[in-house]
């Protein structure tokens, strides 16, 4: 009895077409098969992906070794005396990954509470797919509230920051 080998893409493979499509003039390529789909877009200079397969598979394999995530520090959100919240403005994730206030393990954190921020200043880095995506404030004003621990996973469109557009 033959047994049919199902050629499905590898870890290795998707970040490869990843690389590749950041590096195009592409915005979007879709990808489907008997046994996934793939579906990449490009958002504001990062890829987001997502993988749906079509027949039960099974468990992938691990990504393949490659650039580090920084160290995770213990920094619980932090708040300072919060005006009215009715005029506050939240800054919120573009995308899922994990959410990191500096840059690297040594380094200081991009925003403090109290910091006065310009729209287009980095506020902080979240890694997706190994790829490490600054995030810029689009709006200027004073940073009031951290909603997110350092090193912890966010969702798309879950507010990270709030900001006094007064401040």
């Amino acid at each position: 009895m033959a047994v049919k080998k199902k050629n499905l893409m590898k870890a290795k493979e998707i970040q490869e077409l990843i690389d590749y499509i950041s590096n195009s003039g592409l915005a979007e390529v879709k990808i489907k098969t008997d046994e996934f789909e793939l579906s990449i877009k490009k958002y504001a200079e990062s890829s987001a992906v997502r993988m749906v397969e079509a027949a039960p598979t099974p468990a992938p394999s691990p990504a393949p070794a490659g650039e580090a995530a920084p160290a995770p520090k213990s920094a619980a959100p932090v708040e300072a005396p919060a005006p009215s919240s009715s005029n506050l403005v939240e800054i919120k994730s573009p995308m899922i990954g994990t959410f990191y206030l500096t840059a690297n393990p040594d380094a200081d954190p991009f925003v403090n509470i109290g910091d006065t921020i310009k729209a287009g200043q980095t506020v902080c880095i979240i890694e997706a797919m190994k790829l490490f995506n600054e995030i810029e404030s689009e709006i200027s004003g004073k940073i009031v509230k951290v909603l997110v621990s350092n090193a912890t996973p966010v969702e798309y469109d879950q507010p990270l920051f709030l900001v006094d557009p007064a401040g």
